[in-house]
């Protein structure tokens, strides 16, 4: 019998399913993934044949999570708690935490409680990078000390998901605990061989600002006015808006807190992987996102297999009217799937470790 066949794994905060895609792409049987988002259930549901349940973590009570894993299963509870809070903390001057972020942190703290209630044998937690010194390390410490207290192993450290065949410079800070023993993450895979952007998008047929591509409805660029147009024209691979003319400078990049900006309006580099996709990725004004040669952002689905999603995921229900923003917010909120096959693959290492006993 396979190892990882006596297992099955709940995905919380799952989304539109990177990290259950990743997981059920090394073999394991993801039952179910929870999220509040009910806007997550078609990508979810139809790409990964399990069931999207539409729940805030925080409301859920250990009975119903222990009936969501198979019967006479082994139990590995993954999920990434909405990293939104601990960014916005870090980005604020004044280090304060709106209420709807505060609530929103608090959820590591629930994720944490279901642990120690359920008792899974294995744990994956991904976040972004300041979660670390969020509140001078509180959060993260009171989460693994919570672990370790009921007897889990546990290792944390950061790591470049482009080293695990993510066409994408995207840092996480990712948490393994096992009550096995030892658990850590496995090497870099792609140290010496990242997938560039070339590699990833550069085969996708041609599409201007504003254009649909007639075989795939989110292959499509938003449209640039004018002004952005005469940007992105004036714009060379890799290059940004310190490559202009004076004359097409935003006014807030003259002054000495806008020259920090550099990657504001930029190209990205064929031959480089892409900068960190995030909620606003396929705005062009809003980061490095714009098209290596064609003038224009990356589409909707440039964006998806930047995160390393297949390039026949599906994120829209043909039944229903959707928006093209927020199909890009869950793909920059997404777990890269191929990191979360990485972190499948360090899980199935360590359950082979420990099979015999």
């Amino acid at each position: 019998m396979n190892i990882k066949e006596k297992y099955s794994v709940v995905d919380l905060f799952c989304g539109i399913g990177g990290l259950t895609r990743g997981f059920l792409d090394k073999g394991f049987d993801v039952t179910s993934g929870i999220d509040v988002d009910e806007d997550c259930r078609f990508a979810y549901e139809k790409n990964n044949k399990s069931q999207f349940i539409g729940k805030s973590v925080s409301d859920l009570t250990p009975e119903f999570l222990n009936s969501l894993f198979r019967e006479n299963s082994s139990k590995i509870l993954i999920g990434c708690a909405p990293c939104q809070p601990f960014s916005i903390f870090n980005q604020k001057s004044n280090g304060k935490v709106s209420d709807e972020n505060s609530e929103r942190w608090r959820l590591l703290y629930s994720f944490a409680e279901l642990i120690t209630e359920v008792k899974p044998e294995i744990v994956s937690m991904e976040n972004v990078p300041l979660l670390k010194t969020f509140k001078n390390g509180k959060v993260l410490n009171d989460f693994i000390e919570t672990l370790e207290s009921n007897g889990y192993h546990t290792s944390v450290d950061i790591y470049d998901s482009q080293f695990y065949g993510v066409p994408q410079r995207r840092k996480r800070l990712v948490l393994l605990a096992s009550l096995k023993g030892t658990i850590e993450m496995i090497p870099y895979t792609h140290k010496k061989n990242v997938r560039t952007v070339r590699k990833a998008i550069g085969n996708l047929p041609k599409i201007e600002s504003g254009e649909i591509d007639q075989k795939d409805s989110l292959h499509r660029a938003r449209k640039l006015n004018d002004l952005s147009l005469r940007r992105i024209k004036a714009t060379p691979e890799g290059g940004g808006w310190k490559d202009w003319d004076e004359e097409l400078v935003a006014q807030c990049h003259k002054k000495e807190g806008g020259k920090a900006y550099g990657s504001a309006y930029g190209r990205m580099t064929w031959d480089d992987v892409a900068p960190t996709m995030t909620t606003y990725c396929i705005g062009y004004n809003n980061g490095r996102f714009g098209h290596p040669e064609q003038d224009r952002a990356i589409s909707i689905r440039e964006a998806a297999i930047l995160q390393s999603f297949p390039k026949k995921y599906q994120f829209v229900d043909p039944k229903r009217n959707f928006s093209s923003v927020r199909i890009a917010k869950q793909i920059g909120n997404a777990v890269p799937v191929k990191l979360g096959r990485a972190i499948a693959m360090s899980v199935e290492k360590h359950l082979e470790q420990f099979c015999d006993e």
